[in-house]
Protein backbone atom coordinates (compact mmCIF):
# COMPACT_ATOMS: atom_id res chain seq x y z
CA UNK A 1 0.00 0.00 0.00
CA UNK A 2 1.20 3.86 -0.52
CA UNK A 3 2.47 5.50 2.38
CA UNK A 4 0.17 8.56 3.32
CA UNK A 5 2.01 11.72 2.62
CA UNK A 6 0.10 12.91 5.59
CA UNK A 7 -1.52 10.45 8.25
CA UNK A 8 -3.21 12.04 11.32
CA UNK A 9 -3.65 9.57 14.24
CA UNK A 10 -6.02 10.45 17.05
CA UNK A 11 -5.04 14.63 16.43
CA UNK A 12 -6.35 16.85 19.37
CA UNK A 13 -6.45 20.22 19.95
CA UNK A 14 -7.46 22.11 22.91
CA UNK A 15 -7.49 25.96 23.94
CA UNK A 16 -7.73 26.00 27.73
CA UNK A 17 -11.54 24.58 28.31
CA UNK A 18 -12.46 24.26 24.45
CA UNK A 19 -11.41 21.09 22.53
CA UNK A 20 -11.37 22.55 18.94
CA UNK A 21 -10.04 19.05 17.22
CA UNK A 22 -11.24 15.82 19.14
CA UNK A 23 -9.47 12.39 18.31
CA UNK A 24 -9.56 12.99 14.84
CA UNK A 25 -7.67 10.70 12.68
CA UNK A 26 -7.36 11.65 8.62
CA UNK A 27 -5.05 10.45 5.80
CA UNK A 28 -4.00 12.50 2.35
CA UNK A 29 -2.67 10.07 -0.17
CA UNK A 30 0.37 11.18 -2.63
CA UNK A 31 -1.21 13.79 -5.46
CA UNK A 32 -4.28 13.74 -3.65
CA UNK A 33 -6.82 16.99 -2.95
CA UNK A 34 -9.09 16.13 0.03
CA UNK A 35 -11.92 18.96 1.00
CA UNK A 36 -12.70 19.62 4.87
CA UNK A 37 -16.21 21.41 4.87
CA UNK A 38 -17.89 22.32 8.16
CA UNK A 39 -19.50 25.22 10.02
CA UNK A 40 -17.58 27.95 11.04
CA UNK A 41 -16.28 26.74 14.62
CA UNK A 42 -16.18 23.19 14.03
CA UNK A 43 -12.33 23.39 14.11
CA UNK A 44 -11.21 23.23 10.49
CA UNK A 45 -8.33 26.09 10.57
CA UNK A 46 -6.93 24.63 14.28
CA UNK A 47 -6.61 21.08 12.70
CA UNK A 48 -4.53 23.38 10.27
CA UNK A 49 -2.70 25.07 12.67
CA UNK A 50 -1.87 21.79 14.74
CA UNK A 51 -0.38 19.94 11.22
CA UNK A 52 1.89 22.90 10.78
CA UNK A 53 2.67 23.20 14.43
CA UNK A 54 1.29 26.52 14.74
CA UNK A 55 -1.11 24.79 17.65
CA UNK A 56 -0.48 23.05 20.45
CA UNK A 57 -2.05 19.45 19.94
CA UNK A 58 -2.21 15.73 21.15
CA UNK A 59 -1.65 12.45 19.05
CA UNK A 60 -0.21 11.34 15.87
CA UNK A 61 1.29 13.40 12.93
CA UNK A 62 2.86 11.54 10.24
CA UNK A 63 4.69 12.85 7.21
CA UNK A 64 5.40 10.36 4.31
CA UNK A 65 5.43 7.58 7.04
CA UNK A 66 7.98 9.95 9.38
CA UNK A 67 6.62 10.79 12.86
CA UNK A 68 6.74 14.44 13.22
CA UNK A 69 6.91 14.55 16.73
CA UNK A 70 10.59 12.50 16.54
CA UNK A 71 11.83 14.14 13.21
CA UNK A 72 11.21 17.64 14.86
CA UNK A 73 13.16 16.91 17.98
CA UNK A 74 16.01 16.41 16.04
CA UNK A 75 15.22 19.13 12.82
CA UNK A 76 13.07 21.86 14.09
CA UNK A 77 12.78 22.71 10.82
CA UNK A 78 11.37 19.32 9.30
CA UNK A 79 7.27 20.26 9.04
CA UNK A 80 8.33 23.79 7.66
CA UNK A 81 9.98 21.82 4.69
CA UNK A 82 7.24 19.34 4.11
CA UNK A 83 4.17 21.26 4.68
CA UNK A 84 3.18 24.94 3.62
CA UNK A 85 0.01 26.66 4.35
CA UNK A 86 -1.97 29.42 2.55
CA UNK A 87 -3.99 31.28 5.01
CA UNK A 88 -7.45 32.65 4.37
CA UNK A 89 -6.04 36.34 4.27
CA UNK A 90 -2.82 36.62 2.21
CA UNK A 91 -1.86 40.12 3.15
CA UNK A 92 -1.61 39.45 6.93
CA UNK A 93 0.30 36.80 6.10
CA UNK A 94 3.28 39.07 4.31
CA UNK A 95 5.60 41.33 6.69
CA UNK A 96 4.45 44.99 5.98
CA UNK A 97 8.46 45.65 6.13
CA UNK A 98 10.05 43.36 3.87
CA UNK A 99 9.71 44.02 0.05
CA UNK A 100 7.92 41.20 -1.97
CA UNK A 101 11.59 40.04 -2.88
CA UNK A 102 12.51 39.44 0.42
CA UNK A 103 9.88 37.83 1.62
CA UNK A 104 10.70 35.27 -1.14
CA UNK A 105 13.74 35.26 -0.27
CA UNK A 106 12.99 34.36 3.24
CA UNK A 107 12.31 30.72 3.09
CA UNK A 108 14.82 29.87 1.68
CA UNK A 109 17.59 31.83 3.45
CA UNK A 110 15.82 30.09 6.66
CA UNK A 111 16.63 26.64 4.87
CA UNK A 112 19.83 27.05 4.16
CA UNK A 113 18.77 26.85 0.33
CA UNK A 114 19.40 30.35 -0.87
CA UNK A 115 21.92 30.72 -3.57
CA UNK A 116 22.04 31.64 -7.12
CA UNK A 117 19.95 28.54 -8.95
CA UNK A 118 17.43 28.10 -6.04
CA UNK A 119 16.59 31.72 -6.71
CA UNK A 120 16.34 31.90 -10.44
CA UNK A 121 14.33 29.18 -10.43
CA UNK A 122 11.45 31.26 -7.54
CA UNK A 123 12.05 34.21 -9.70
CA UNK A 124 11.12 32.06 -12.74
CA UNK A 125 8.08 30.91 -11.10
CA UNK A 126 6.84 34.54 -9.97
CA UNK A 127 6.98 35.59 -13.57
CA UNK A 128 5.09 32.15 -14.52
CA UNK A 129 2.32 33.58 -12.25
CA UNK A 130 2.32 37.19 -13.22
CA UNK A 131 4.78 38.79 -10.71
CA UNK A 132 7.23 40.34 -12.53
CA UNK A 133 10.82 42.71 -11.35
CA UNK A 134 8.76 45.62 -10.45
CA UNK A 135 6.35 43.65 -8.29
CA UNK A 136 9.48 42.17 -6.61
CA UNK A 137 10.75 45.20 -5.33
CA UNK A 138 7.27 46.64 -3.40
CA UNK A 139 5.69 46.16 -0.50
CA UNK A 140 3.10 44.48 0.52
CA UNK A 141 0.46 47.26 0.50
CA UNK A 142 1.60 48.25 -2.45
CA UNK A 143 0.31 45.25 -4.63
CA UNK A 144 -3.34 43.88 -4.80
CA UNK A 145 -5.08 41.64 -2.85
CA UNK A 146 -4.85 38.89 -5.96
CA UNK A 147 -1.13 39.75 -5.85
CA UNK A 148 -0.54 38.79 -2.71
CA UNK A 149 -2.28 35.72 -3.14
CA UNK A 150 0.18 34.93 -5.65
CA UNK A 151 2.70 36.04 -3.90
CA UNK A 152 1.79 33.82 -0.83
CA UNK A 153 1.76 30.95 -2.79
CA UNK A 154 5.59 31.51 -4.81
CA UNK A 155 6.48 31.96 -1.39
CA UNK A 156 4.98 28.64 -0.06
CA UNK A 157 6.72 26.58 -2.64
CA UNK A 158 9.92 27.74 -1.96
CA UNK A 159 11.07 25.12 -0.11
CA UNK A 160 9.76 22.42 -2.45
CA UNK A 161 6.86 21.23 0.14
CA UNK A 162 4.86 17.21 -0.21
CA UNK A 163 1.83 19.20 1.33
CA UNK A 164 0.24 22.49 0.79
CA UNK A 165 -2.71 23.66 3.45
CA UNK A 166 -5.19 25.72 1.53
CA UNK A 167 -7.66 27.29 4.20
CA UNK A 168 -10.41 29.40 2.19
CA UNK A 169 -8.24 30.44 -0.96
CA UNK A 170 -11.05 31.29 -2.80
CA UNK A 171 -12.87 33.29 -0.18
CA UNK A 172 -13.76 37.51 -0.92
CA UNK A 173 -12.83 36.89 -4.78
CA UNK A 174 -15.31 37.03 -7.88
CA UNK A 175 -16.04 34.12 -9.80
CA UNK A 176 -13.41 34.96 -12.44
CA UNK A 177 -10.92 35.29 -10.20
CA UNK A 178 -11.60 32.17 -8.11
CA UNK A 179 -11.81 30.33 -11.45
CA UNK A 180 -8.37 31.77 -12.38
CA UNK A 181 -7.02 30.88 -8.67
CA UNK A 182 -8.02 27.10 -8.72
CA UNK A 183 -6.60 26.58 -12.32
CA UNK A 184 -3.83 27.86 -11.06
CA UNK A 185 -3.61 25.80 -7.79
CA UNK A 186 -4.32 22.48 -9.99
CA UNK A 187 -1.33 23.58 -12.32
CA UNK A 188 0.76 23.77 -9.12
CA UNK A 189 -0.23 20.55 -8.17
CA UNK A 190 0.75 19.21 -11.07
CA UNK A 191 4.31 21.07 -11.76
CA UNK A 192 5.53 20.06 -8.25
CA UNK A 193 4.08 16.90 -7.45
CA UNK A 194 1.65 18.40 -4.16
CA UNK A 195 -0.89 16.84 -2.22
CA UNK A 196 -3.71 19.42 -0.69
CA UNK A 197 -5.80 19.96 2.42
CA UNK A 198 -8.38 22.25 0.69
CA UNK A 199 -10.31 24.28 3.72
CA UNK A 200 -13.69 25.90 2.04
CA UNK A 201 -17.48 26.45 3.05
CA UNK A 202 -17.53 26.95 -0.51
CA UNK A 203 -19.32 23.52 -1.84
CA UNK A 204 -19.14 24.38 -5.12
CA UNK A 205 -15.42 25.02 -4.92
CA UNK A 206 -14.93 21.86 -3.30
CA UNK A 207 -17.08 19.78 -5.42
CA UNK A 208 -14.63 20.89 -8.54
CA UNK A 209 -11.72 20.53 -7.09
CA UNK A 210 -11.13 17.61 -4.33
CA UNK A 211 -10.83 14.15 -4.88
CA UNK A 212 -12.35 13.51 -1.67
CA UNK A 213 -13.99 15.10 1.19
CA UNK A 214 -13.97 15.11 4.75
CA UNK A 215 -17.26 16.62 6.57
CA UNK A 216 -16.05 18.09 10.21
CA UNK A 217 -18.89 18.80 12.80
CA UNK A 218 -17.47 19.66 16.33
CA UNK A 219 -13.92 18.80 16.31
CA UNK A 220 -14.83 15.41 14.74
CA UNK A 221 -15.26 13.98 11.02
CA UNK A 222 -18.69 12.61 10.80
CA UNK A 223 -18.56 11.65 7.42
CA UNK A 224 -15.49 11.01 4.63
CA UNK A 225 -15.16 9.47 0.84
CA UNK A 226 -14.64 10.09 -2.73
CA UNK A 227 -16.00 13.55 -3.57
CA UNK A 228 -18.90 12.71 -5.65
CA UNK A 229 -19.94 9.43 -3.91
CA UNK A 230 -20.43 12.28 -0.65
CA UNK A 231 -22.12 14.74 -3.03
CA UNK A 232 -24.04 12.25 -4.72
CA UNK A 233 -25.51 10.39 -1.64
CA UNK A 234 -24.74 11.54 1.76
CA UNK A 235 -24.78 8.91 4.58
CA UNK A 236 -24.78 11.05 7.38
CA UNK A 237 -27.77 14.02 8.28
CA UNK A 238 -25.54 16.45 8.45
CA UNK A 239 -23.77 16.36 5.69
CA UNK A 240 -27.05 16.17 3.56
CA UNK A 241 -27.95 19.46 5.44
CA UNK A 242 -25.18 21.02 3.73
CA UNK A 243 -25.34 19.81 1.01
CA UNK A 244 -28.80 21.01 0.55
CA UNK A 245 -28.03 24.72 1.59
CA UNK A 246 -25.51 24.73 -1.12
CA UNK A 247 -26.52 27.37 -4.30
CA UNK A 248 -26.52 26.12 -7.71
CA UNK A 249 -28.32 27.61 -10.90
CA UNK A 250 -29.10 23.93 -12.26
CA UNK A 251 -32.62 23.30 -11.40
CA UNK A 252 -31.62 19.66 -12.07
CA UNK A 253 -28.75 19.58 -9.26
CA UNK A 254 -31.09 21.28 -6.92
CA UNK A 255 -31.62 19.46 -3.57
CA UNK A 256 -34.79 19.97 -0.67
CA UNK A 257 -33.55 22.49 2.01
CA UNK A 258 -33.39 20.51 4.87
CA UNK A 259 -33.12 23.00 7.75
CA UNK A 260 -31.86 22.20 11.11
CA UNK A 261 -33.49 23.54 14.06
CA UNK A 262 -31.57 24.65 16.97
CA UNK A 263 -27.87 26.25 17.36
CA UNK A 264 -24.80 24.89 17.06
CA UNK A 265 -23.83 23.49 20.29
CA UNK A 266 -20.62 24.98 22.08
CA UNK A 267 -17.68 22.84 21.81
CA UNK A 268 -16.66 24.13 25.51
CA UNK A 269 -19.47 21.58 26.45
CA UNK A 270 -20.67 19.38 23.41
CA UNK A 271 -23.76 17.08 24.14
CA UNK A 272 -23.23 13.44 25.13
CA UNK A 273 -23.86 10.46 22.32
CA UNK A 274 -23.47 11.87 18.76
CA UNK A 275 -22.93 15.71 18.86
CA UNK A 276 -25.25 16.05 15.94
CA UNK A 277 -28.56 14.51 17.59
CA UNK A 278 -30.05 17.77 19.28
CA UNK A 279 -30.21 19.04 15.38
CA UNK A 280 -30.37 15.69 13.83
CA UNK A 281 -34.11 15.55 11.84
CA UNK A 282 -33.69 11.77 12.57
CA UNK A 283 -32.41 11.79 15.95
CA UNK A 284 -33.23 8.55 17.98
CA UNK A 285 -33.13 7.30 21.27
CA UNK A 286 -29.93 5.69 20.85
CA UNK A 287 -27.97 8.70 19.66
CA UNK A 288 -28.69 10.94 22.61
CA UNK A 289 -26.76 8.33 24.59
CA UNK A 290 -24.26 6.33 22.89
CA UNK A 291 -21.70 8.01 20.15
CA UNK A 292 -21.62 6.29 17.07
CA UNK A 293 -18.09 4.57 16.18
CA UNK A 294 -16.73 5.33 12.77
CA UNK A 295 -17.83 2.33 10.22
CA UNK A 296 -16.55 1.98 6.78
CA UNK A 297 -19.41 1.26 3.83
CA UNK A 298 -18.59 -1.32 1.12
CA UNK A 299 -18.16 2.22 -1.52
CA UNK A 300 -15.11 3.15 0.60
CA UNK A 301 -16.57 5.76 2.68
CA UNK A 302 -16.56 5.95 6.18
CA UNK A 303 -19.13 7.41 8.44
CA UNK A 304 -20.17 8.11 11.79
CA UNK A 305 -24.19 7.77 12.23
CA UNK A 306 -26.18 4.67 13.85
CA UNK A 307 -29.02 5.23 11.14
CA UNK A 308 -26.98 6.54 7.48
CA UNK A 309 -29.20 7.65 5.59
CA UNK A 310 -31.31 5.71 3.21
CA UNK A 311 -30.16 5.14 -0.37
CA UNK A 312 -26.26 6.40 0.34
CA UNK A 313 -25.53 2.45 0.34
CA UNK A 314 -25.20 2.61 4.31
CA UNK A 315 -27.57 -0.63 4.55
CA UNK A 316 -24.21 -2.31 3.47
CA UNK A 317 -22.16 -1.18 6.25
CA UNK A 318 -18.64 -2.68 6.92
CA UNK A 319 -16.06 -3.28 8.86
CA UNK A 320 -15.19 -0.83 11.97
CA UNK A 321 -13.06 2.04 10.01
Amino acid sequence: MTTPALALDRLTVRYQTLQAVDGLSLQIQPGETLGLVGESGCGKSSLARAIVHLADSEGGIRIDGEDVGDRMRRDARFVAAKVQMLFQDPMASLSPRMTIRKLLEEPLRIHGRFNRENWAEIESLAADLGLGQQILGRYPHQISGGQARRVALVRALAVKPRILIADEPTAGLDLSVQGDLLNLLAGMKQRFGLSYLLISHNLNVVGRVTDRVAVMYLGQIVESGDTATVFRAPAHPYTAALLSANLTVDPARRRERIVLKGELPSPHNPPPGCRFHQRCPHVQDLCRGTAPVPTRLDDGRTVACHFPLAGSGAERKAELA
